[in-house]
Formats: structure tokens, sequence, C-alpha cells
């Protein structure tokens, strides 16, 4: 879907997660990444305080020219694509700054984040999966997105990818909500031994 006003275009880009969009803006919104999990985060910054005006969305994040934005699932994004498309091309229009200089002067750096990933798997997540003779491993940090391995019982499971969006990424989302995306960089067609 295409949106297209005052030279403006937008393109929504719906994403594998239901509650995932991206919206691709024919130009650069901000030089870096930017990634905003509420209303208090977000102000500050013009942008990100109109996008978490509209009820229903979650997360933000701004990357170039590309905002991904996650919605609570209430929504369908025929209508939700509307209002953000509105937002993004108002504040745009408006000129100014979008997003604030010293936005996520606070947030954690990749080998921060590194860490306290590493603790969530080690705590949270491999002691449930190695009951399934399974684990997950950390591969690497890259701004808020988190590459991962699944080995053991989870390397070619037919049910990887529910574990990784229903348990590995809610457990992610919730205890590190700086996360914006799980990569899972496995290649399952090699899994010798899956559990299910």
């Amino acid at each position: 879907m295409s949106i297209k006003n005052d030279e403006i275009r937008i393109t929504a880009e719906p994403q594998m997660d239901p509650n995932v969009c991206r919206f691709v803006v024919d130009r650069q919104i901000y030089a870096g990444v930017v990634n905003c999990t509420g209303k208090e985060m977000a102000k500050g910054s013009p942008l990100l305080e109109a996008l978490f005006a509209i009820d229903g969305v979650r997360d933000v994040m701004v990357s170039g020219g590309t905002v991904t934005v996650a919605q609570t699932g209430k929504y369908d994004w025929a209508s939700l694509g509307k209002k953000i498309g509105v937002a993004l091309r108002g504040k745009i229009q408006a000129g100014g700054v979008l997003i604030a200089a010293d936005f996520g002067r606070n947030l954690p750096t990749n080998e921060a984040l590194k860490k306290k990933v590493q603790a969530i798997f080690d705590a949270e997540i491999n002691p449930g999966l190695a009951m399934h003779g399974g684990s997950i491993e950390l591969v690497d940090v890259q701004g808020t997105t988190v590459f991962i391995t699944l080995s053991g019982g989870c390397h070619g499971c037919a049910s990887a990818s529910m574990t990784l969006r229903y348990g590995v990424e809610q457990i992610l989302r919730e205890k590190a909500p700086e996360v914006t995306e799980v990569v899972d960089v496995t290649d399952h067609s090699t899994g010798v031994d899956p559990y299910y």
C-alpha cells in the first residue's frame, strides 16, 4: 500500500509478525537508529510523540527513512496505517527536528545490551529450552537487533519459529524493551535431531 501526498511517498510493508508493520519513507528521517518503547521515552521528539499519540502504537523504531511500528494487536493495519501515514507526513512537512538530538543518551551500548540479553538467556530462556534438549545462543547485537542461533533439539525443529516469536521475543520485550527485533540465523535445514 502506497500513501502519496505532497511528494512524500510512504510505503507500508507488513511483517511476518502481524503486530508489526514497516513504513518506508522516500527520504531520511533520522541518521542512525532510534528505538522508542513508550510515551515517556518519546517526550521531546515531535515525530515520536505524534506516533505514540495514536491509540494502539506500542513500539517505534526509526532508522534512516524507515519507521517500524509495533502495535498492541487490537487494530487492523488498514486503519492504523493511515493514521501513522498522516502523523509521519505532518511532522515531515512541518519541518524542524523530528527526533531530539539527545534521544537515546541513556540507552545501553551494544556491549551492555549484549550482556543484558545473555543474562536473560541464561536465567530465563535456556533453562526452559534445556528441558526439550535445546538451547539458544547469542550471536551478536547490532543496534537494537539481537541475532541468535538455536541448537540441540531446537535446531531444525518445526516449532522453532513459534518458540522464537511467542517465547523468546516476548521475554526479551518484557525484560529488555530496548530490543526491537530478534533474528534467527540458524540454518534449520541442517537440523538432524529436532525435538518436535
